[in-house]
């Protein structure tokens, strides 16, 4: 009446050195990804405080207000990824995994309280119209749509299975589209004269930021309380469970993100003729983690009578 089935981080029967080495390069490689990033972003910050006084500009100021907080956020990213890397410990018994959830929900209010201080900023110059040097502005707009592009494609092949590396891309993706209208205003403010596209500019950026962390925010509060994360297709998964030759029933099916890249399942199977031999518990895991990407699986297998079905199937 109690048998289970396990898959841990051996994912479905697969060696540990193997996963243990792939897992490990990819939190590596995503470091150095980190460390380029956070270094490179930084400096540009520093520039354009700089010449955003010098040159008056607010759209430069908001976006290094807004840099600044992508720097913060990014670090956050950084120790969460690097965190992934450490093993398992008695009272830890997944490790650290869910650092990555965090850092993604503080990534989201960062971007929040940023863009809050882009909009009050912008509104205040928009009734306090000032002349701004859009030679300076369109030159560090340049560098900065160049050093954003640059660091954003460190992330870009990780941006769709994780949403911490996800986070990552978007902020310094999205900073590259707003630099571009950044250098657009200051062109139209050079030819026109028009100093108030500045500060309207910068409440476009903070429509965009607010945009983007939209779903970034929605997403990691989903996960932090343990909802079915967004690509997992819950109706199909459980359709394959009730298929499984000899299931009569599925019952406490529940499915939650250990990290911002792997996801675990649990679930009752009522088989009331035979229970689950090894190699169908194999079988099971090695589907649920290459068609449905689950990588942590445990199956608890019952036997069930028409007197005394399933304790969980009223909560199910």
């Amino acid at each position: 009446m109690g048998q289970h089935a396990h898959d841990h981080d051996d994912h479905s029967g697969h060696s540990h050195g193997a996963v243990g080495h792939s897992h490990a390069h990819a939190v590596k490689s995503f470091n150095s990804a980190f460390a380029i990033a956070v270094s490179v972003t930084f400096a540009y910050v520093i520039a354009e405080v700089i010449y955003g006084f010098s040159a008056n500009s607010m759209t430069l100021l908001a976006d290094a207000a807004h840099n600044l907080g992508d720097v913060l956020g990014l670090v956050l990213a950084w120790i969460a990824n690097w965190l992934l890397s450490f093993p398992a410990r008695k009272r830890y018994s997944y490790g650290f995994k869910r650092t990555t959830i965090i850092a993604s929900l503080i990534n989201a209010v960062i971007l929040v309280a940023s863009s809050a201080l882009i909009a009050y900023e912008s509104v205040y110059k928009l009734f306090h119209l000032s002349t701004v040097d859009e030679s300076t502005v369109i030159v560090i707009g340049l560098i900065g749509i160049l050093v954003n592009g640059g660091c954003s494609l460190l992330f870009m092949r990780g941006s769709e299975g994780d949403l911490n590396i996800r986070s990552a891309f978007w902020h310094l993706f999205a900073d590259m589209l707003i630099l571009v209208g950044v250098v657009v205003s200051a062109i139209i403010i050079k030819y026109t004269g028009w100093v108030w596209v500045d500060p309207v500019v910068g409440l476009i950026i903070v429509a965009i930021v607010m945009w983007g962390t939209w779903g970034l925010l929605r997403d990691s509060v989903h996960l932090i309380l343990d909802a079915i994360p967004r690509h997992i297709d819950q109706a199909g998964i459980k359709s394959y469970l009730e298929k499984l030759p000899r299931v009569k029933a599925v019952h406490d099916l529940h499915i939650w993100g250990l990290s911002t890249r792997e996801i675990a399942l649990t679930a009752h199977l009522i088989m009331p003729e035979q229970p689950l031999t090894d190699a169908e518990h194999k079988e099971i895991n090695e589907h649920l983690l290459h068609e449905f990407r689950i990588n942590h699986v445990t199956i608890q297998v019952e036997a069930g009578t028409l007197d005394e079905d399933c304790i969980r199937q009223e909560t199910c």
